[in-house]
């Protein structure tokens, strides 16, 4: 298979005036310092969400957690509690408006305001669309788009004032759509939209929002979602981009928040690929055809999970249940 080859260029964030370092967009003359800032972070149990949280707190943030894990959520909240106690947290289902409204107010409370919401709770799943687990899409369109909805609508009128920020956590995925992907895609697209809205509707307060794109990061997601069958049929002549490591991720996403930006992406290789969409979306369709029909056929037997268990919640396989649209 194919591969898309990209030169890292230098890092210069003199470039232009709304340049910081590669792969942030950042707002003109805005800088906030992160030690005292007020966060909120979902999907915080793990992954990008666990060691932004940690991070964030060595910067002197405080920090509140919602997650769906509370064994893995409590730890968290302890590495990043104060001399008072660990961090608050709460056991939450993003898909569920009125608990996300509950705990994020509850939160906010125990935190005395709100400076940010990163919404980045997520699951993904391998999903053919012609043949695959109905209910897979809907669960991912539910917790990766509802979710996200759910909480930047709860957490909104907290950060709506000077300098508040909301930062959406879509996706390379949401410019580039690969196959067994479009569950994903699409919710992260979705999200993406969402961002750009809540930016434009957040200005009349004086707060805004960002949207975050990354590609392959070295989290449990990744290697639960491309550790198939499918995937590793799909992949077997080598994969597209190589899994990157967490740390300059969450490197990044820190200087987005504290400069308030409206786009951080991560690796470096992704902030380039977002206007070349189109071009780099053709690439992918001619060259990602060599295994395909093998691996889709192993993905409709295969019928994986979601990258994170969902609690009280049964993902029946296809063609089984209501046959209702």
């Amino acid at each position: 298979m194919g591969r898309l080859h990209m030169t890292r260029p230098h890092d210069d964030p003199h470039s232009s005036p709304h340049a910081g370092t590669y792969g942030e967009e950042v707002m003109p003359k805005r800088r906030t310092s992160l030690s005292g800032q007020r966060i909120l972070i979902t999907g915080a149990a793990r992954g990008i969400g666990a060691a932004l949280a940690r991070s964030l707190t060595h910067q002197g943030a405080y920090v509140g957690l919602l997650g769906i894990e509370p064994e893995l959520l409590a730890a968290v909240a302890n590495d990043c509690g104060t001399a008072s106690g660990p961090a608050p947290w709460r056991e939450c289902d993003v898909t569920d408006a009125d608990a996300t409204e509950k705990c994020i107010n509850d939160i906010v409370a125990e935190l005395g305001g709100l400076d940010v919401i990163v919404a980045n709770a997520g699951v993904a799943a391998q999903l053919p669309l012609v043949g695959g687990n109905p209910e897979i899409f809907r669960r991912t369109i539910e917790v990766n788009l509802m979710g996200v909805y759910n909480t930047v609508r709860a957490a909104g009128p907290h950060i709506s004032h000077k300098n508040g920020y909301a930062l959406l956590v879509s996706s390379l995925a949401a410019a580039i759509n690969l196959p067994l992907l479009g569950a994903y895609s699409a919710s992260k697209a979705a999200v993406e939209a969402l961002g750009n809205t809540l930016r434009t509707e957040l200005h009349p307060y004086g707060a805004t929002a960002g949207v975050a794109y990354f590609g392959e990061l070295d989290t449990e997601m990744t290697s639960r979602g491309f550790g198939t069958e499918a995937a590793k049929e799909l992949t077997k002549s080598g994969p597209l981009l190589k899994v990157a490591p967490l740390a300059p991720a969450i490197r990044r996403v820190e200087r987005g928040i504290a400069r308030r930006s409206r786009i951080i992406a991560a690796p470096w290789y992704v902030r380039p690929l977002l206007p070349m969409r189109p071009v780099a979306q053709r690439v992918i369709d001619v060259t990602i055809r060599r295994n395909l029909a093998s691996a889709l056929e192993i993905a409709r037997a295969e019928n994986a999970p979601l990258t994170t268990a969902q609690r009280e919640t049964v993902l029946r396989p296809p063609n089984q249940g209501d046959t209702t649209a």
